[in-house]
């Protein structure tokens, strides 16, 4: 398996490894309540490093990125952070992503992990259909240790240890500048709903600044954060996954991303198939589902209504924040409307749920 920089960190601070798409990977410390209450009361910091970077560069940059992904990112400013997606020609989703605009000629992406090779792939194949001879990608993956610092006292952690004003360091938005004496770029974006910010930074460095941040933020309540409580934390926000929420068979209209799919710019990869989507209807909507009877409702679990199947859950937990079983599906659009009241077979039980707003918690 791929190992993080801070792999043998992980392993003396007793966390239980497991394999993430072919990473070994921390899932929890204390355990994954534990771990969630802490980023929601105070702060905790993420080994995230396994997620991919792909810069691309030259004059026609913007481009080909406007080609390539369903947002808009004509919109971005230097500093700024942009989500959007790659899409197949069938509208179904290559991977969800993050874009950044260092300048007109200079952009990078942040993408999923176990997409990280694919996306690259794709990128490549894309770029040599079309006619941007200025344009060069880099898979610079390997080059970059990220850390994702989350939490209501993230900023008071990070501040000791950075002369970068992050007041000024809006959301979405990044600067250039060091942490305990690192160059890096500092991101106020996360996967948490909370506020926190996410830190680009040379591999080599990464040991010293997750002990440095650690030593700095253990008076404010901060601990190291495994995978079990990422996944909790993005899914009481609604946060989409990629292979669960998107996937090559879910477009990012079924998905909920109709706010990222800008079908009113140029041509980009799957817009006549998502416009026709559109157009006569998307099949499945996905939405929130708020358990209304004890029980645990996970992925894959078939939602009904009435004799009916009607959809199948995509992710589903138990709400640490809540105390209550929660989860996201994929379901015909007549029974996504809020306050429809469901039943999600739970262990061949069938039990009541009800569609709400997401997110699950504010």
């Amino acid at each position: 398996m791929k190992k993080t920089p801070l792999n043998q960190v992980h392993r003396e601070l007793g966390a239980r490894m497991v394999d993430f798409g072919g990473w070994d990977m921390p899932v929890q410390y204390a355990g994954v309540i534990e771990e969630h209450l802490a980023v929601r009361q105070a702060a905790g910091l993420f080994d995230v490093s396994h997620m991919g970077e792909i810069e691309v560069s030259g004059a026609e940059a913007l481009a080909f990125i406007q080609s390539l992904t369903i947002n808009d990112a004509s919109q971005l400013v230097d500093g700024q952070v942009q989500y959007s997606a790659l899409c197949y020609p069938e509208g179904g989703v290559v991977d969800d992503v993050t874009l950044y605009r260092f300048s007109a000629t200079r952009y990078l992406f942040c993408v999923n992990a176990s997409n990280t090779d694919k996306d690259f792939a794709w990128m490549e194949q894309v770029l040599a259909a079309a006619n941007f001879p200025t344009v060069t990608l880099i898979n610079c993956s390997a080059a970059y240790a990220q850390l994702a610092l989350q939490g209501p006292k993230a900023q008071e952690i990070l501040a000791g240890l950075t002369e970068l004003s992050l007041d000024e360091i809006v959301y979405y938005h990044f600067r250039q500048g060091e942490v305990a004496g690192v160059p890096m770029i500092v991101s106020r974006t996360g996967y948490t709903g909370e506020d926190g910010f996410e830190l680009y930074l040379p591999a080599e460095a990464a040991v010293a600044v997750w002990q440095r941040l650690m030593a700095a933020g253990a008076p404010l309540g901060l601990q190291p954060i495994g995978l079990g409580a990422r996944d909790t934390l993005r899914l009481e926000k609604g946060y989409a996954l990629y292979g669960h929420e998107l996937s090559r068979d879910i477009s990012p209209l079924e998905a909920g991303l109709a706010w990222i799919t800008k079908l009113d710019k140029g041509e980009f990869v799957g817009k006549a198939a998502l416009v026709t989507q559109k157009e006569i209807g998307v099949p499945r909507r996905r939405v929130g589902l708020l358990m209304e009877e004890r029980g645990i409702p996970r992925e894959g679990y078939p939602v009904f209504a009435g004799e009916r199947q009607v959809g199948v859950v995509t992710s589903g937990t138990m709400s640490p924040s809540l105390k209550v079983g929660i989860a996201l599906a994929l379901v015909e659009p007549q029974s996504a409307a809020v306050a429809t009241v469901l039943e999600v077979a739970v262990r061949e039980r069938r039990m009541r749920a009800r569609v709400v707003r997401l997110p699950f918690v504010k």
